[in-house]
């Protein structure tokens, strides 16, 4: 058969769905006048959509109607939405929850099984089987996590009483497609769920579900897992085929997954399902959807600099998706196909292909949103197809989530049910070949340097990126142990004080062992620099900006290398630990990108007869005194500043991680720094770093660590010594006593995870975490309920293994002083939440903390460990008071979904970073400029456009170019 031919079939069936449609065309959303008035309104004007949206999405938080009034009036009387008249003429106090919850019930059939049973009922009545889905995706600790697998487990018990006794639908063998039918999310089944700790997540997730598929299986059911987020399809396909694999199911084909249409892996994922199933001779089912996480999966790939895992039109997703049914119902000995499509030629194509490869109709289904396209369901019902609803049942207003992906979906120009239903698109063209899509030829980069960009993260979702990340691990592991000199001038010295590394999290291991250098070598090391500055700093910025280019090249071949090693010397996550090589890459190619720039000469002014050149000098010789909590990227990101510029760099690590410090050294040394304009001097502080701070010939000092020691930095460095022929420059980070505000609308499924990875990730040893969250009184309680729920569902172990969220710190000196801070808030106040932790290593328990008195030295001093306290507060005008009492100000948060208080708290909160609706920590290169000031630092911000501008001087050179009354300027 032809391709026209096979068109013609598509088209003749598609036509036929529309006859049987009828007038029933314009009926798009058929329960209730309030509903279809307001989605009717939506899908004519986009500029009411995101209003709209961000309404109904704070509705469920919104506990008065004090609060819903301010809120409307906030987000529709601004000017550009088309409905001030809601807000001006109409009781929106009422309007607002009815109205919402009235569209809710179009999409949602109960908010409990018990009370969906009557749609469910009804369903049945008229001839439509369903799936029922729980609402709710977002579990927060591993109490919610056995509340939704309780939940499960309740539904199917209820709906196993109540389907039995229905009447058949049709005398087609009902097996083939089980009245009770159930569909799963397995994020709702495991709080930690991520594909770092893909093996755990498999293992804890198959935990929860195990039960509930046993459950199903005893009543004659069937279970579907849904496919969510890009990020959990790799987990949930593992979940699914192994369970499957299970002695006790191997046998049960009642068992199926979604998979996306829009995903551009889609036709390998059911390939790869296809094949498991031919090797086990055995059916599985897949239900083929077009995907509801484009938005979300475009915006984090390109955040994260991943290859976007969506195609870019609607168009190319119908076509991948008839390309997917045809697959399947080719397969379909081994393959039950649910069609999940409201697209009247999708539709088409599925029956034109099942009638030419002549597919039993016990082979196949279609499968429809409950409360969505009923015209569409009805034609297909008359031409006597089966037809599936996906029925969620859960709490009206806080099924958000799944409402506003409804919404997304009805609303976009690009789809389906907008050109047909309100766009008046002809059935023809409806019915019109879907476009193909064709990967782009890659673009040839342009002579010179191309733009900067961010150095994507590890996708741990690729199996071969955990397999390459463990067998780094397994390197560093064999090479515990080794030695490593300090380097001036090119050669390398061994007679110093030895520093021995140890792996916190079994201190018994030795790391590595630096030499450490003496006052002597000090002092040949600033002769060194000295000498070497001078040839290095005639070299053309663009030299030197190669040679971090070349570093970074070389970091990118050794990224599963340097992140091994910052798991085992400092106790990073993986997570951690590959950004922060990231991170490292970043800094490189930002810097030289920068010095390029800044290295040509500006011309200022307009005058004729004179020219004036604005230009650049390095400072000299540079001290460097790096922290051990990102012994890569701010080693890297401080010494290739210094660099870069011009520099002669004196490098010395944390005497807690030389091991990364030689790292950062090597990196640099491979990318062509000089000898001498590099220089590794590992060595005790009170040795070497103080000699070398006051010393005449160093020109400037950058710094990061702890505030007492930076305190010192600025004061001996501003003292003048015999000798000195500069004032020196001194860059210091001390640290903060970070906040975040979490407003009384605040979303806090989104809200605890970013307080708990901004407080306990790396255990809190972050100058950016957070230590101090301030929380609107009127959702204290239930905030801190499940904020305690979370902390307790936390693991703690050695961070090789990625199950263990929470590592070691970093030494016995921070554990004991962390232990005494959480016994001293145990006396002031009281430890809300703690856990068991190891007795092998420096761990240390997230804690907690509440009811601290408001003078106590928790609240205002930095801590550098997973101590947490919270604190309420009476409005948001208080929040920011509290916020700002203290001696820094580095970063802060806030979460909230009032437009006015952002607006508020934006100018009123005093941090050098702050950070709306996301967590406090992970600032990226040339995105988020790092930096604070009060108490938090001295100097520009790292990562951003004038951070360079300190390790230089600037110079102006004026000529007068007038010769006997002309100048060239102005010839005639």
């Amino acid at each position: 058969m032809g391709p026209d031919s096979a068109q013609d079939i598509v088209r003749t069936k598609g036509l036929e769905i529309f006859r049987h449609m009828g007038a029933e065309m314009p009926a798009l959303f058929d329960r209730g006048w309030w509903a279809g008035r307001m989605m009717d309104r939506v899908m004519r004007e986009p500029s009411l959509k995101v209003p709209l949206f961000r309404f109904v999405d704070v509705l469920p938080a919104l506990t008065d109607g004090r609060q819903i009034a301010r809120h409307a009036r906030e987000y529709f009387t601004d000017g550009t939405s088309p409905l001030p008249w809601i807000v001006n003429f109409l009781p929106i106090r009422y309007l607002a929850k009815k109205g919402v919850t009235r569209v809710s019930r179009t999409f949602i059939a109960g908010e409990t099984p018990r009370s969906a049973l009557k749609s469910l009922r009804r369903l049945w009545a008229e001839g439509k089987p369903f799936t029922v889905d729980i609402l709710g995706e977002a579990v927060v600790s591993e109490a919610e996590a056995d509340r939704y697998r309780d939940l499960y487990l309740l539904l199917v018990d209820t709906l196993s009483r109540e389907v039995s006794g229905w009447p058949p639908l049709d005398p087609r063998p009902e097996p083939s497609f089980p009245r009770l039918h159930l569909s799963v999310k397995i994020s709702s089944l495991y709080s930690r769920i991520g594909p770092a700790n893909h093996e755990d997540s498999v293992r804890e997730v198959r935990r929860r579900l195990l039960p509930i598929l046993a459950k199903v299986r005893e009543a004659g059911g069937f279970v579907n897992l849904d496919m969510e987020t890009c990020n959990l399809k790799e987990i949930t396909l593992d979940v699914l085929t192994e369970t499957l694999d299970d002695p006790g199911f191997h046998d049960w084909e009642h068992a199926g997954v979604a998979l996306q249409a829009y995903l551009k892996c889609a036709e390998r994922d059911l390939r790869r399902l296809i094949g498991w199933a031919k090797g086990r001779n055995r059916r599985i089912t897949v239900r083929l959807v077009k995907g509801a996480y484009r938005e979300y999966e475009t915006i984090v790939a390109r955040q994260k600099g991943w290859e976007i895992p969506v195609f870019p039109r609607k168009s190319h997703t119908d076509a991948n998706f008839e390309r997917c049914v045809e697959i399947a119902l080719e397969n379909h000995e081994h393959v039950t196909l649910a069609v999940g499509s409201h697209n009247v030629r999708s539709i088409a194509k599925a029956l034109a292909t099942a009638e030419r490869l002549k597919v039993p109709r016990d082979r196949y289904e279609f499968q429809m949103l409950y409360g969505m396209a009923e015209p569409i369901k009805r034609a297909l019902m008359k031409m006597g197809f089966r037809v599936r609803e996906y029925a969620p049942i859960g709490e009206l207003l806080p099924g958000m989530a799944y409402l506003v992906r409804r919404l997304l979906e009805n609303s976009s120009n690009e789809g389906f049910l907008q050109r047909a239903f309100l766009g008046h698109v002809p059935p023809e063209d409806l019915l019109a070949d879907p476009e193909g899509y064709v990967e782009a030829p890659l673009e040839r980069e342009a002579e010179g340097w191309v733009p900067f960009s961010n150095e994507p993260a590890a996708d741990f979702t690729v199996r071969e990126t955990r397999t390459a990340f463990r067998y780094a691990l397994t390197e560093a592991g064999n090479r515990m142990g080794e030695s490593y000199p300090a380097v001036i001038g090119g050669k390398e010295y061994r007679q110093g004080e030895p520093i021995v590394s140890v792996d916190p999290a079994r201190p018994r291991e030795v790391v590595g062992t630096a030499c450490g250098i003496t006052r002597e070598l000090a002092d040949h090391a600033v002769q060194a620099a000295r000498s070497a500055q001078k040839g290095w700093s005639q070299r053309s910025p663009g030299d030197r900006a190669a040679v971090l280019f070349r570093a970074a090249s070389v970091a990118r071949r050794r990224r599963g290398e340097l992140a091994a090693w910052q798991v085992r010397e400092v106790g990073k996550s993986w997570l951690e630990a590959d950004a922060d090589v990231a991170e490292s890459i970043d800094y490189l190619e930002y810097y030289g990108r920068e010095m390029i720039r800044l290295g040509k000469a500006a011309r200022l002014g307009d005058c004729p007869g004179e020219e004036n050149l604005h230009l650049y000098r390095p400072r000299g010789v540079g001290l460097v005194v790096a922290p051990w909590n990102f012994p890569l990227a701010i080693s890297v990101g401080m010494s290739s500043a210094a660099l870069v510029t011009g520099n002669a760099v004196l490098y010395k690590p944390s005497s807690l991680s030389p091991v990364n410090g030689w790292l950062a050294f090597s990196l640099l040394r491979e990318g062509g720094a000089p000898a001498g304009a590099l220089n590794f001097i590992p060595g005790k502080g009170d040795a070497v770093g103080d000699r070398l701070v006051g010393h005449p010939e160093v020109d400037f000092v950058l710094f990061t660590g702890s505030r007492a020691v930076g305190l010192q930095i600025v004061e001996k460095a501003g003292r003048t010594g015999p000798g000195q022929v500069s004032v020196k420059r001194v860059v210091v980070e001390m640290g903060g006593k970070n906040a975040i505000l979490i407003d009384a609308d605040a979303d806090l499924d989104q809200a605890i995870p970013a307080v708990i990875s901004s407080a306990f990730g790396y255990q809190g040893q972050k100058c950016s975490a957070c230590s101090r969250v301030i929380v609107h009184a009127d959702c204290y309680d239930r905030f801190l309920a499940r904020l305690c729920e979370a902390v307790k569902g936390l693991t703690v172990g050695p961070p090789e293994d990625p199950a263990n969220g929470i590592g070691p710190v970093i030494d016995a000196a921070a554990k004991e002083r962390i232990e005494a801070t959480i016994e001293l808030g145990r006396r002031e106040g009281k430890v809300a939440a703690e856990i068991p932790v190891p007795g092998e290593g420096y761990y240390v328990s997230p804690t907690v903390l509440t009811d601290l008195p408001p003078n106590s030295t928790i609240l205002r001093e930095e801590i550098f460990g997973p101590v947490l306290a919270v604190i309420r507060a009476g409005d948001m005008e208080e929040a920011v008071v509290l916020a700002n009492s203290s001696d820094y100000a580095l970063t802060g948060g806030l979460f909230s979904r009032s437009p006015a208080t952002i607006r508020r708290v934006g100018e009123t909160f005093e941090v050098g970073n702050l950070y709306i609706n996301r967590g406090i920590t992970g600032a990226v290169v040339g995105r988020q400029p790092f930096g604070g000031f009060r108490m938090s630092g001295v100097g520009s911000k790292a990562g951003g456009p004038d951070y360079l501008l300190q390790f230089m001087e600037p110079r102006v050179i004026t000529e007068n170019t007038m010769r006997r009354g002309f100048s060239p300027d102005v010839l005639p």
